[in-house]
């Protein structure tokens, strides 16, 4: 039966060539936007780490947002040191990591923080050791692989977010630790002391890190704050924004806000995807309907063979599943290099990761919406297999 469907398929083939492209492309469509939606989702998951809420200067909460946990957008200016301290006080914060940024190493983000943002993130090192001084520097490992660096090396930081700013010649970092990869933001960061961004920039306060009037003119660019407990969300957010100069933004609630506004784009694309794969059914019923009437002769045969009615109706049945098996598996081999070559375009552009996923339960609709479409567009060409009357064939005139 599944050599005759096979030949009874590829008997017409231009015909089922242009079915299969149609099917293809579709179910890679629908498995692109459930793919790559999932591993967007899980990839903002990982990136957020535990952050309840970041607190920066008073601007957009999406671009602290994007700031300060994705590094995917320039800062809204800088918060005094103070405000660190002021948050630690709070009885509803558990934590407040600072976070000084403005410079970048080939594109790369350097941030000036503590060791506890390699916590936050369940960072592990593979080479060497966290800072323990200024111009001591920790690389993520993208850093580390595209750069070359590895431990006791020198470089020189560029001022800006972005490649192609001015060298800080005068002020090189020394490379002491390189992390682990974790597929997180940490990967394409280089870490150092707070005190290192203010040496860079402030080098006439170079020296004066235990002075207690030089701190209180310190500036930081954010602070990450986990909260001790869920009432922290109600009122330390409106504890924040009343504070002269300061606004805060709740990572989750911008999040979900960013995938309402990428959810948009991928609707679009899923609704093409749907379109396709309506077009493609429409073409296998009037193929299969087709192949009924031109074959009346050889179904005839095998019913006159001993072949029961509902053999010769599966045998129509199955030339669809056939098709749609071989479509969803080139469908979701193109949607999975699609979201392959999606990655490679955001790792150029050192932007947003994809977070790691190997079989999405999402992805198991594929095989069976192709399934499903299939024996609905046999549905009719098979019952019509099925009520051929043997004896008017053979008597029909030749």
């Amino acid at each position: 039966m599944i050599r005759l469907a096979w030949r009874y398929l590829w008997s017409s083939p231009l015909t089922t060539a242009l079915n299969l492209l149609l099917l293809t492309l579709g179910l890679a469509a629908v498995t692109f936007v459930l793919r790559a939606s999932a591993q967007v989702e899980a990839g903002l998951r990982r990136d957020l780490a535990g952050i309840d809420l970041v607190v920066g200067a008073k601007g957009s909460p999406m671009q602290i947002m994007l700031a300060g946990v994705f590094h995917l957008d320039a800062p809204t200016g800088n918060i005094p040191l103070a405000t660190l301290a002021l948050l630690k006080k709070q009885p509803l914060v558990a934590q407040a990591v600072p976070l000084s940024l403005g410079d970048s190493f080939r594109g790369y983000r350097i941030a000036g923080t503590t060791p506890d943002y390699v916590d936050l993130y369940g960072g592990r090192l593979g080479q060497g050791a966290l800072w323990t001084k200024p111009m001591q520097a920790v690389l993520g490992a993208e850093v580390a692989h595209v750069s070359g660096l590895k431990v006791g090396d020198r470089f020189a930081g560029s001022h800006g977010l972005a490649e192609g700013g001015g060298a800080h010649g005068d002020h090189l970092f020394e490379v002491v630790g390189v992390l682990a990869e974790s597929g997180s933001v940490l990967d394409r960061l280089v870490l150092t002391d707070l005190a290192s961004v203010w040496q860079v920039h402030e080098e006439h306060h170079a020296g004066e890190a235990h002075d207690e009037a030089a701190d209180d003119r310190r500036e930081i660019t954010l602070a990450l704050v986990r909260y001790r407990s869920p009432l922290a969300a109600v009122m330390l957010p409106r504890w924040v924004n009343a504070q002269d100069g300061l606004q805060s933004a709740a990572p989750a609630l911008e999040t979900a806000r960013l995938m309402r506004l990428v959810g948009a784009g991928t609707e679009v694309l899923r609704g093409f995807g749907l379109v396709l794969l309506a077009a493609a059914g429409l073409s296998v019923w009037v193929a299969l309907l087709h192949a009924v009437r031109a074959r009346q002769g050889d179904l005839a045969m095998l019913r006159m063979l001993g072949a029961p009615a509902r053999r010769v109706a599966a045998l129509i049945a199955l030339e669809a599943l056939l098709l749609a098996g071989l479509a969803a598996v080139l469908g979701l081999a193109a949607g999975h290099g699609l979201v392959a070559v999606l990655e490679r375009l955001l790792a150029e552009r050192q932007s947003l990761r994809l977070g790691a996923l190997g079989w999405s339960e999402a992805e198991w609709l594929v095989p069976l919406l192709a399934g499903g479409l299939a024996l609905l567009a046999a549905a009719w060409p098979a019952w019509r297999a099925y009520r051929l009357d043997v004896t008017t064939l053979l008597q029909a005139p030749r």
